[in-house]
């Protein structure tokens, strides 16, 4: 079987279903030993595949499970919206059904507004990482942030606008739009109040979704969190940038993020500064050199090919309700990247 990232001594990709109330969601899995596992939640109407540069470097730490929530990623939707909080449950099911101990919860855009509520009903949680979390509470305009997140789209990478497309053609715009109201209504600033679990909260320097003033006042508003944002990156920072955000996660998970060059050196700038507010303290880490390929153009043709088979094979398994179809489509997936990245 193929091994998520091109690693030769890898795990295998594991595909199972989260049922509760009526509901099902799908947990994909690299990785199974390691300190700690990781939970990872996609934003509206995307799917799992944006954790897919995450992913394997996190599983050097530990098992990772990225769930497709109701409605998303081929998962079959409700027959009414869900609220945040609903979603949050689904999420728990999940850790408990996978017989999670007090894993690493992470969650990207609404998946972060669905993590906060989680781990505000969810006591036995150490570890919460929030990155790109919505909405501006200043901005709950749609126009707005529909213009802010064309702005931050500029500063994606085409794969991340690929992925994009194909995700929300699989959750269908009347789900979509279905959701997108509580999202843009849900609180996350009042509910970061009641998070007892410390919160590394990520955010990139090019996202206009999530502007530097919202991040700051939002890790104001929890009781112990640090607040990072990434040079160069936009609002799917976990993807383009996955190596300084899986740093940041294992750092966050450990123990150790205090220690981090960038971190420290916020937090000296502050004591120097006798703490004096100047909009909040948001530690900025250096983008990391790109790494290159060396694929000739043959060899890349082929990987793509590949690829496309895969999701074809993913495509048919969510139209078969068939989850072995869909495993075997994100490993041969997982496969052409890790062929594509050689």
């Amino acid at each position: 079987m193929a091994k998520l990232g091109g690693s030769d001594t890898g795990p295998d990709i594991t595909v199972q279903r989260i049922h509760r109330n009526g509901l099902w969601a799908r947990a994909t899995s690299v990785g199974e030993e390691g300190e700690r596992a990781f939970v990872l939640v996609p934003g509206i109407g995307v799917s799992s595949h944006y954790f897919e540069q995450l992913a394997p470097h996190l599983r050097q730490f530990g098992p990772v499970y990225a769930l497709d929530l109701p409605g998303f990623g081929g998962v079959p939707h409700a027959r009414t919206a869900l609220s945040i909080g609903q979603f949050g449950e689904l999420v728990g099911a999940a850790i408990d059904e996978l017989g999670l101990e007090d894993p690493i919860v992470v969650g990207h855009s609404m998946g972060a507004q669905i993590c906060a509520d989680l781990a505000a009903h969810q006591s036995g949680l150490s570890s919460l990482v929030l990155i790109s979390p919505v909405i501006d509470a200043a901005a709950r305009s749609l126009p707005v942030q529909a213009v802010r997140f064309l702005r931050s789209a500029r500063h994606e990478p085409f794969r991340v606008t690929f992925l994009a497309v194909v995700a929300y053609l699989t959750c269908g715009f009347g789900w979509f739009f279905k959701i997108l109201p509580r999202m843009m209504t849900y609180p996350i600033e009042r509910t970061a109040a009641r998070v007892r679990t410390p919160t590394l909260i990520i955010r990139g320097e090019h996202d206009a979704v999530c502007p530097r003033p919202w991040v700051a006042a939002l890790g104001r508003a929890f009781r112990t969190a640090t607040v990072v944002e990434i040079e160069g990156a936009a609002h799917s920072v976990m993807h383009a940038h996955a190596r300084e955000v899986a740093a940041l996660c294992v750092r966050h998970a450990s123990g150790h993020l205090a220690d981090h060059p960038a971190v420290a050196s916020e937090a000296s700038r502050e004591a120097h500064d006798g703490g004096a507010d100047d909009g909040g303290a948001i530690a900025v880490v250096p983008e990391l050199p790109k790494e290159a390929a060396s694929l000739t153009p043959g060899e890349r043709a082929r990987a793509l090919a590949a690829e496309f088979q895969g999701i074809a094979t993913e495509f048919m398994g969510n139209k078969t309700d068939s989850d072995h179809l869909v495993e075997t489509g994100r490993e041969q997936q997982a496969e052409a990247r890790g062929r594509g990245r050689t």
